[in-house]
């Protein structure tokens, strides 16, 4: 059964009316996502410092957004935005950044990665990589500790980081202390179960999602690259801890579940949650369900204990 808060979110959009995202041009789209998205935000938290500058990256710099919840040498979650790869930005995703950096005591480090369709495969998973990389080898600079790096990011932007979890055991370097995926993209061929079960009346459609994947991998061959579809990697052996959450009424609940067992079965370390009743996309929701707030505070506890954050930090 759908959660009541969720279910008033869903009728609230159908109230708007107007034309759904994938209807229309993507500068379009992204504004809508952005003004819908700061409509149902909670309340902006502060965090010590907020700072944007650039990384370098394979086709020039990389916005980059960091929020400090205190001074000092900090571990830190490089985080990836949801969106499809089509929409969401350092914007539509800021509250969550802050809610997650004022509750774990950790900084974290937003990145705006290009985006489709102007910037398809492997344009969002190269700058994901390349921030990582520049991130960690300027930590020093960020007064931000290099042996204490998590990855993670709802949606589209946890399929990013679950790649960047892989690119990172396959180089041996960043060595990364942790992964959190929030309702992944693990699996471009969208043919799991759950894409039937829920492909109507829950938020994301399966038809909507097939749509994101179109603009970012127009090619269907690149869905057997597990640079796009993680689960497909050849193995996940020696890949860092995981915080795999999925939502219930979700069709992308399967191949997050999998990606879950697939890790588990590699002998990772990792803790699967499913939020019955829970809708994809209310991370960024929290104006209106409180689950999406629950959420945060389970990823800022994960954070704490995979990071070793000092617990005196914020008075924790």
């Amino acid at each position: 059964m759908m959660d009541p808060q969720a279910q008033a979110v869903i009728q609230y959009f159908a109230q708007l009316g107007g034309p759904t995202l994938e209807q229309l041009p993507p500068p379009e789209a992204r504004r809508l996502y952005r003004e819908t998205r700061a409509a149902l935000r909670p309340a902006v938290p502060h965090v010590h410092v907020v700072r944007d500058f650039e990384a370098e990256g394979p086709a020039g710099p990389i916005p980059l957004r960091l929020y400090r919840p205190s001074t000092g040498m900090l571990p830190a979650l490089v985080f990836f935005h949801g969106g499809g790869w089509v929409v969401g930005d350092l914007e539509t995703h800021d509250v969550v950044c802050r809610q997650i950096a004022d509750q774990s005591g950790a900084a974290v480090v937003a990145v705006d990665y290009r985006l489709a369709p102007e910037h398809p495969f492997p344009a969002a998973v190269e700058d994901a990589w390349s921030a990582t990389k520049w991130i960690t080898e300027n930590a020093a600079i960020l007064d931000i500790d290099g042996s204490r790096i998590a990855v993670g990011g709802d949606s589209a932007g946890a399929g990013l980081a679950a790649v960047v979890a892989l690119e990172a055991r396959n180089a041996g370097a960043p060595t990364l202390s942790f992964q959190v995926l929030i309702y992944p993209v693990t699996d471009l061929r969208a043919e799991s179960v759950t894409y039937s079960k829920y492909s109507e009346g829950y938020f994301l459609t399966s038809s909507m999602m097939r749509w994101y994947i179109s603009q970012y991998a127009p090619n269907p061959d690149t869905a057997l690259d597990w640079r796009a579809s993680p689960l497909l990697a050849p193995s996940v052996n020696g890949v860092a801890p995981a915080l795999i959450i999925t939502a219930g009424l979700d069709p992308l609940r399967a191949e997050g579940e999998a990606y879950a067992l697939r890790l588990e079965d590699s002998g990772a370390a990792v803790d699967y949650v499913c939020l019955g009743g829970m809708i994809h996309g209310f991370l960024t929701l929290g104006g209106r369900i409180d689950t999406a707030n629950r959420t945060v505070s389970m990823v800022a506890q994960a954070l704490r204990q995979r990071l070793g954050v000092i617990e005196s930090v914020h008075g924790r």
